[in-house]
């Protein structure tokens, strides 16, 4: 029964860390709030009515599809080597051209655009203290990015960072970014796995780690949307129909958190992994493709509007997404594909997403379907990332080393993109050592 109710709060766009943060009365308001903002934006686009999405609980009348045979409701997915008039993609330098096509489409029509001048960034140094996480010695520094707000004063933003290094390493040392979850005081989280943590495991390798807190500045809901970064920019006004998305604000301040790590002389950000679980996999997948910086992703259950295909058939549908407790995510033009056009109507689908993170490695990571669930749809992650492949190659990369589904808890390790689906739930736990062992060869030379 836990394992359905989790799968019915990813569902419904709720992370047991957001549901927890608010009353009652509250939640009851910024789902009001959101309806109302969502509404607003398909009356912008001229549409009365969408699709309803599959359930999440496999035990509705009207659960998501599930059976692998009913999977494939499309005839082929956009080529990220042809370009928009048909040529094919022939060269880097051609490829250099389609990358901007690729932007463009991803921007109009389902991530949105970052607004121009976007304000600046001042980072203070809250506190700094040396601590022992496992049996490693680490300097601890709490950060907090705030964001010039004088074109608009009425709303305030700032982004919580911390991050902790090796305290006795003599050289500049690999860091691994986390978007990580906001646990208000008193609340119980969740039990922690047996074994070290995915921190120390990180510490052990020699590298240090840093989680910075995407709902510090921009809202998981689309009642936020008037406040925040995106309400900042807005001054306070709705979206257009291409501005940016929650998933690309969250991008956006990661990458001003690797601003800052680019000025602390004892990390070595040329050599900073972008990680992230869930919605925050999304957000991961994204930064790494707009910022060419991040050296190295791993993108953890990412599912729709992440990794997952979105033309199959199969757990969470863009018809989930385009609803009210998840268009936040993206722009609000990619409404319109839950109605009145469809997924096969979109010009770009999530392997091309994984190709503009080319040539940088990518290691996709995904539970079990007994235990994690279907939702996340583990083949049609692995399905992006083998169709990613080819844009790998032309740019002297090695893709996955099958296009056969593997078996649960085979290491496609072979290639610069790499794939494993752990025995585990909805968590990228099982996956560290591993993912580990994998990048070592691009964060320890």
């Amino acid at each position: 029964m836990s394992r359905i109710i989790t799968i019915f709060c990813l569902f419904i766009g709720i992370s047991w860390g957001t549901q927890a943060q608010f009353s009652q009365a509250s939640r009851d308001s910024i789902q009001k709030l959101s309806r109302a903002d969502h509404q607003l934006m398909m009356e912008m686009l001229g549409i009365e009515s969408l699709r309803p999405g599959p359930s999440g609980n496999p035990s509705a009348p009207n659960a998501a599809n599930s059976d692998e045979s009913k999977a494939k409701t499309y005839e082929s997915v956009p080529d990220p080597l042809i370009f928009e008039n048909g040529d094919p993609v022939k060269s880097v330098s051609d490829w250099e051209k389609r990358r901007e096509e690729l932007f463009e489409l991803f921007d109009r029509e389902m991530y949105g655009r970052n607004p121009e001048n976007l304000p600046s960034v001042t980072w203070e140094l809250i506190s700094e203290k040396d601590s022992l996480i496992g049996d490693v010695e680490v300097t601890y520094k709490n950060l907090k990015g705030w964001v010039d707000n004088s074109s608009f004063p009425s709303i305030s933003v700032a982004i919580d960072f911390e991050y902790a290094l090796p305290k006795n390493s003599t050289e500049k040392v690999p860091l691994v970014m986390e978007f990580g979850w906001r646990w208000p005081p008193g609340m119980r989280r969740p039990p922690a796995p047996p074994g070290p943590s995915w921190q120390e495991l990180v510490l052990k390798a020699g590298w240090g780690f840093g989680i910075i807190i995407p709902t510090s500045y921009q809202a998981d809901n689309g009642a936020g949307l008037r406040t925040g970064m995106i309400g900042l920019v807005n001054q306070g006004n709705p979206r257009k129909l291409d501005d940016w998305g929650t998933l690309k604000a969250w991008a956006w301040g990661a990458s001003r958190a690797l601003d800052y790590l680019e000025t602390d002389l004892s990390v070595n950000s040329e050599k900073v992994v972008i990680e992230g679980l869930s919605r925050y996999g999304k957000a991961a997948l994204v930064t790494m493709a707009y910022d060419p910086r991040f050296a190295v992703g791993l993108i953890g259950s990412s599912g729709a509007g992440g990794a997952k295909l979105l033309r199959r058939t199969f757990g969470e549908q863009v018809e989930n997404l385009a609803s009210s407790g998840e268009y936040h995510w993206f722009a609000p033009n990619f409404i319109k594909y839950a109605g009145p056009l469809t997924p096969n109507d979109l010009p770009v689908d999530a392997h091309e997403l994984i190709a503009l993170c080319a040539p940088r490695p990518v290691f996709i990571s995904v539970g079990s379907p007994e235990v994690e669930g279907q939702w996340i749809d583990a083949k049609g992650m692995f399905e992006a990332e083998v169709l990613a492949g080819p844009v790998y190659e032309l740019l002297g990369k090695k893709p996955l080393p099958t296009e056969q589904f593997p078996s649960i808890q085979t290491f496609l390790k072979e290639g610069d993109l790499a794939f494993r689906q752990h025995e585990g739930g909805h968590t990228v736990g099982p996956n560290w050592p591993y993912f580990i062992e994998w990048a070592r060869k691009y964060l320890d030379n």
